[in-house]
């Protein structure tokens, strides 16, 4: 391709230059996510490395999100710790991702993708270390912490891939990565489990920490490196936004055991409420905000982020705490091995999203991603409706879970990125796709909770009984009628207007 000025349309017109085609990592200036995407078609090897490295930044935190889940009673065991302290891991490594999704997508608007993308891997990796050598709990759950961060892998792949390439190709991409974000189609669990059996959780991170590795390599070869905006950092936005955050998912995560009423958990939940109210008043009026108030006062913001909180809190709820125990309690549930429960209930719905994925972004750009959005919120809805009614049928928890992996995995996650990148404010292209992302965690804490309190207020003091699974599944089913109505109020992109 020739050294040539394209036009990119846009309420901020300028003319920007191609990068040479030999040169993926020329200096390329950001256009913003309120104009129009590329219209140039990058080369597909180009196109083809790009994927290829954002694929394998965003696969070193959800293999680390996932792989470790069945190594955690070895995590307990050889640190001599308690499962509340195992727990306590993983809640922070959540919470950090939820943060590190906010402020580093907004960051990145000022330092480039690249260079954030290269940060955060870092900051990882060094996570990844920690944990290999770790000799007691607390220096695990900082490396666990640090992990955590690297969420933000997400929402920075999906922000490149919109500045990179044309629509089609953004939609086709934008597939493939949530396609990861579903799981290694339920391998990695699987790999985790044996990996913990033979050498221990430490070989864990020793597998995120080269493929880590790799992505690094990959990011600064094959990423191009994004201009910058004008403006600064909003930091102390920044810091109410995660104190907020912090204490909301903190109390979400530990007031089950903690006691919903208890002094830490009442003190979490206020604090983090006020921090939010006072960022709301802090960032009104402030050219550099984080995320506009407006935005968020808006048909582009609030239903977007409530669609995202209720569907995840449905789903996630159910296939990571009400299936699973369901599937495994003798008597009142199946009585089905970790393994088998896993292989037969979620195993496939991770494969069959990582098929669908890539097809419905494919198809997102041409019929709309808000119109994709109630798409896969009407097929969610469907999904649940014979597993909340029929919880007792083994074959009909099988064909429902099935069908979330293409309605949820596929459609809804895809659709949902792809939307938030749609909708972000002129100028600030990181910041409504960051705070989404943020959403993915407080949902997720916020189904778990519910439906541990639903289980656990239903059972009393006993083992779990078929009548709380099953009030834990009416909570599901809940959370996602709701999404359906917040996704039926969100705004349509100017984009998609006709």
């Amino acid at each position: 391709m020739s050294d040539k000025s394209i036009d990119i349309p846009g309420p901020q017109h300028q003319d920007v230059r191609c990068p040479p085609s030999n040169h993926l990592n020329a200096e390329v200036p950001m256009t913003t996510v309120g104009a129009s995407s590329p219209t140039t078609s990058a080369s597909p090897m180009r196109t083809t490395a790009l994927l290829t490295a954002l694929v394998l930044a965003v696969a070193g935190y959800q293999i680390n999100a996932t792989m470790l889940a069945p190594a955690l009673p070895n995590v307990i065991d050889s640190l001599g710790t308690t499962s509340g302290a195992g727990g306590l891991s993983q809640t922070l490594f959540f919470l950090f991702s939820a943060v590190g999704q906010v402020t580093l997508a907004r960051l990145s608007d000022y330092v480039g993708r690249r260079r954030m993308l290269l940060v955060t891997l870092l900051v990882a990796l060094v996570g990844e270390l920690i944990c290999v050598l770790a000799p007691n709990i607390e220096l695990f759950i900082i490396g666990r912490s640090l992990q955590g961060v690297s969420a933000a892998t997400f929402t920075l792949a999906y922000l490149t891939l919109h500045e990179s390439l044309p629509p089609r190709k953004f939609g086709r991409s934008l597939g493939i990565i949530t396609a990861v974000n579903g799981g290694i189609a339920g391998v990695d669990t699987v790999i985790g489990g044996s990996v913990a059996d033979s050498v221990g959780f430490r070989g864990i991170f020793l597998i995120t920490g080269l493929i880590t590795v790799i992505a690094l390599v990959a990011v600064h070869f094959w990423v191009p490196a994004s201009g910058t905006a004008t403006g600064r950092m909003d930091w102390t936005g920044a810091a109410l936004l995660g104190l907020g955050l912090t204490g909301i998912l903190l109390a979400l995560n530990e007031g089950s055991s903690w006691g919903w009423s208890s002094v830490p958990t009442l003190a979490l939940l206020i604090g983090g409420v006020l921090a939010l109210a006072l960022f709301t008043v802090v960032e009104r009026g402030n050219r550099n905000a984080i995320i506009d108030t407006s935005v968020l006062a808006s048909r582009s913001g609030w239903p977007l982020l409530l669609t995202t909180i209720f569907t995840l809190a449905g789903v996630f709820g159910m296939l990571n705490f009400s299936i699973p125990l369901l599937t495994q309690t003798a008597g009142e549930g199946y009585g089905l091995s970790a393994t088998m429960s896993a292989l037969l209930y979620l195993t496939p719905a991770s494969a069959l999203g990582v098929i669908a994925a890539p097809l419905v972004g494919h198809f997102g750009p041409r019929i709309g991603w808000r119109r994709s959005v109630l798409i896969g919120a009407v097929g969610t809805a469907a999904a649940l409706v014979p597993l909340v009614l029929v919880p007792q049928s083994p074959v009909v928890t099988f064909a429902a879970l099935a069908t979330l992996g293409i309605t949820y995995t596929g459609y809804m996650l895809t659709a949902l990125n792809g939307l938030a990148v749609a909708l972000a404010p002129e100028g600030k292209p990181g910041s409504l796709p960051g705070l989404n992302g943020a959403c993915f965690g407080v949902g997720a804490s916020l189904g778990i909770a519910v439906a541990a309190s639903a289980v656990t207020s239903t059972s009393g003091d006993g083992a779990p009984t078929f009548d709380a699974f099953h009030a834990a599944l009416w909570t599901a089913g809940g959370f996602v009628a709701l999404a359906l109505v917040t996704a039926m109020l969100i705004k349509t992109p100017k984009s998609e207007k006709k």
